[in-house]
Order: C-alpha cells, then sequence, then structure tokens
C-alpha cells in the first residue's frame, strides 16, 4: 500500500490522514440511541487502540480528541502494537468565562497527559472570537500563550471561519486550525465555496473535521470532495465505528490523492442482482 502523504504542522511532521476519536467516544450527531451504541461499542481504551493502531500502522500516525487518561491509555497501547510513536492533537474545554484558572489547570492536564498539540476546543475558541474588533480575546491569547510555554504546539479548534482570518491578522501564535467542511455543509457556518477560498488564503494548515457530514454522507462520495478541494498541506480527520472502516476510509483516501478508483469490494444486497447478471 502506498503512504499516506506528509505535511509539516509547527515543525512536527503529520500524516494528512488523521484518526478522530467523536465515533469513539460516542458522539454520533444522529441521535441519543446512536451515542450510547458507540459508548457500547468502545467501552474500553483497549477498543479504542484498535482503530488507532489500523490508522497508524498505514502511517497515519495522529489523532485528535479531548484529553483524557483513557484517550492516553488507549494512545500508548496503540504505539506499543504498531510500534510507532502516535501524535495527539488534544482539543481540551473549560468554562471560557468561569473560573479564571479553569483554562491553566486544562493545559495543564493536556501536558500531562502528553499531548503534542494543544486547541481549545470550539467551546471555548468560538466564544473568544472577537468578531466585533477582528481579534481573538486576550484570554485566548494568553491559552495560546501558556500552551507555547510548556512546549506543545498551539492551534485553534474552532467551527467559526472568522477565528482562521483574525487569527492570522493579529499574527496569533497559532500553527493550525480545525474547521468542519463537507459537501452536505454540515455544522458549516458559510457555504463550502467560502471555506474553500478562506482555507486556500490561510497561512497555516488547516485540518479539516467532519469530512462525511458525521455520517450522512458516503464515504467515497465525502472523501472525494475533500480531498480535491484542499490544499496540499491541509489534512483530514475522520471518524470510524471499527478497524474495518478505518481501512476504508484510508484506502479510498488514498485513491483519492493518487487519481484513481478505490480498491474495495462493493456492499452488496438483493437488490443489486441485475447489476452483477443475476436473476
Amino acid at each position: 500500500m502506498s503512504a499516506i502523504p506528509r505535511t509539516i504542522v509547527g515543525g512536527l511532521s503529520l500524516p494528512r490522514l488523521l484518526c478522530g476519536t467523536n465515533w469513539m467516544l460516542g458522539y454520533s450527531h444522529i441521535s441519543k440511541a446512536k451515542d450510547l451504541f458507540l459508548r457500547e461499542l468502545f467501552d474500553t481504551p483497549s477498543k479504542i487502540a484498535d482503530v488507532l493502531e489500523v490508522f497508524a500502522r498505514a502511517g497515519c500516525n495522529a489523532f485528535m480528541s479531548m484529553p483524557t487518561e483513557s484517550l492516553a491509555q488507549a494512545r500508548r497501547e496503540a504505539e506499543q502494537r504498531a510500534g510507532v510513536e502516535i501524535h495527539w492533537i488534544a482539543t481540551p474545554s473549560y468554562a471560557a468565562w468561569g473560573d479564571p484558572d479553569s483554562w491553566k489547570q486544562s493545559v495543564e492536564l493536556t501536558k500531562r497527559l502528553g499531548a503534542d498539540f494543544c486547541f481549545p476546543h470550539t467551546t471555548v475558541t468560538d466564544l473568544l472570537i472577537d468578531r466585533a474588533n477582528r481579534c481573538l480575546h486576550p484570554r485566548l491569547v494568553e491559552h495560546l500563550s501558556l500552551v507555547r510555554e510548556m512546549e506543545m504546539i498551539p492551534g485553534l479548534s474552532t467551527h467559526t471561519p472568522e477565528a482562521i482570518i483574525f487569527s492570522d491578522a493579529s499574527g496569533a501564535d497559532v500553527e493550525s486550525y480545525t474547521q468542519p467542511y463537507n459537501a452536505a455543509g454540515f455544522l458549516c457556518q458559510v457555504e463550502t465555496d467560502w471555506l474553500q477560498r478562506i482555507f486556500q488564503q490561510a497561512s497555516k494548515p488547516v485540518m479539516i473535521i467532519k469530512p462525511l457530514a458525521s455520517g450522512k454522507l458516503h464515504p467515497v462520495t465525502g472523501l472525494s470532495f475533500v480531498w480535491n478541494t484542499i490544499r496540499e498541506c491541509d489534512m483530514v480527520t475522520i471518524g470510524t465505528m471499527s478497524t474495518y472502516e478505518a481501512e476504508e476510509v484510508i484506502e479510498i483516501s488514498l485513491a483519492c490523492l493518487e487519481g484513481r478508483s478505490p480498491n474495495l469490494d462493493l456492499q452488496f444486497t438483493r437488490s443489486k442482482k441485475t447489476l452483477v447478471g443475476e436473476v
């Protein structure tokens, strides 16, 4: 199998395909019932490590998640199995306007758990985007400064396109950004052609999230769209429900990047019998 190409973020080499964790943590964006099913499916760190291992063995040795001990344990286990270092893009959250020390505690926890990157989660970042003055709130700037002081790589996890524009314009210490982007426009705050233009003009690499609109798009359809409309320095973050799906999205991504059809067995139902010459 060919290797997923890599890019540089804050001086660190990352694969352009990143492992997401929303499915593994029980965040389906579909229903409460689906959330509960997912949490039962991934009820131990070892089960999360199973998926991380598939990505790591394919050269996709990086994942994105909230900072928790269970994720740290899954990472260690997957590293031991695959025999490679796995980079962690952690997205801590806290009450942006609450306890003035909560953000410090959040960054310190992220460092203690061993994350390489610390991007305040969208629930923090997007509250601290000052649209009126077209800049980042001083509290967010402080957060980024502490991340750098603690020798992690700073970035912004955000659903707000202005975060990219204002961060670049103000020269904030940010090495990358996350942003929802998919053919369905799911969780996108503006049209996808606007987002594409913003990504093209961004001064730092962008980590795309929600490429399949949280399972609402067929993998070939959704991945073809994002891979063909982002830059060579940008990345795609995708979560899966199983090791089988992880293998599929890796192959589909390679096919998109290499300009070929994916080498996959198609799923089959009785209604497709006439397509293969059966009656």
